[in-house]
């Protein structure tokens, strides 16, 4: 089942958006698709279907946190794990994120190993594990 999932990779930074893709691919998460800020990222989750949403926290136009308290006050969104990337490990920033819902924090430069931990967490919770 979880191989199925479809991820959405939300960072204004083409590169990192990359990384995290090929990251996913070689965990065997070959389903994912790209957005370069929360708007551009809130269209394409109202547009489609997705399972998950790995998402920058600084970005321009609509921040992560900006991205995370849209996704979890709508309806038909709130649902949706939301596993927030950052450059900066600041204590109020990973206590934000747990306060608006988001289901997982890491950061960056992260490897392999840390985002399949993470992301197999949050999977476990999703299927109630």
């Amino acid at each position: 089942m979880s191989a199925d999932l479809r991820f959405l990779i939300v960072d204004d930074f083409s590169t990192m958006r990359r990384i995290v893709r090929g990251l996913l691919k070689e965990i065997g998460y070959t389903n994912a698709e790209e957005a370069e800020d929360g708007v551009d990222a809130l269209a394409q989750l109202r547009a489609s279907k997705f399972d998950f949403v790995v998402s920058d926290i600084n970005m321009p136009n609509m921040t992560g946190f900006e991205l995370l308290k849209a996704i979890k006050e709508d309806p038909s969104l709130k649902h949706l794990p939301v596993l927030m990337v950052t450059a900066e490990a600041r204590k109020e920033d990973i206590v934000l994120a747990a306060q608006s819902g988001a289901s997982g924090y890491i950061v960056k430069p992260f490897t392999k190993a840390t985002l399949e931990e993470k992301v197999m967490k949050i999977i476990q919770k999703m299927q109630g594990a």
